[in-house]
């Protein structure tokens, strides 16, 4: 039997951590419910953490890749981190490139390509900056306020 895996919220972005080898079922479901959670919270970035995932199949390589790809349909970046060597050496060895889908060697690094990204995004600056009560026509002494 499959075990549901936990899809967490760390302000707009969701976080899933993968503590054991997945099976297809597993998969599936993972895919269902991060969907769902994406289009629920408004998150705008995806962080799936594989450091504990020692093996990947074919499947499980192309369905990280649809995970990805859902996201950013749904208007949320993706970034996969901790990726162990063999998992990459049997990724490339079975042809499938994740294309769409950025890599992190760390958590935070992870974090700081999606803060990136989400700035960029946003014309290079974050949510609550001067510029965004700029925008909103609010004054110097009224945006310090925000």
């Amino acid at each position: 039997m499959s075990e549901q895996v936990p899809v967490l919220r760390i302000g707009q972005v969701l976080l899933v951590s993968i503590q054991t080898d997945l099976d297809d079922h597993a998969v599936m479901l993972l895919q269902d419910d991060l969907a769902a959670a994406v289009v629920d919270s408004g998150a705008h970035g995806v962080v799936i953490d594989i450091t504990a995932v020692e093996i990947v199949d074919s499947f499980v390589g192309r369905m990280l890749s649809t995970i990805a790809s859902i996201s950013r349909l749904l208007d949320a970046q993706t970034v996969v981190v901790g990726m162990r060597p063999a998992v990459a050496i049997t990724l490339v060895e079975l042809g499938l490139s994740l294309g769409g889908v950025r890599t992190a060697l760390t958590l935070d690094k992870g974090l700081r390509m999606l803060e990136q990204a989400r700035a960029s995004a946003l014309g290079g600056r974050t949510p609550g900056s001067w510029s965004d009560a700029e925008d909103e026509g609010l004054a110097p002494d009224t945006a310090a306020g925000l």
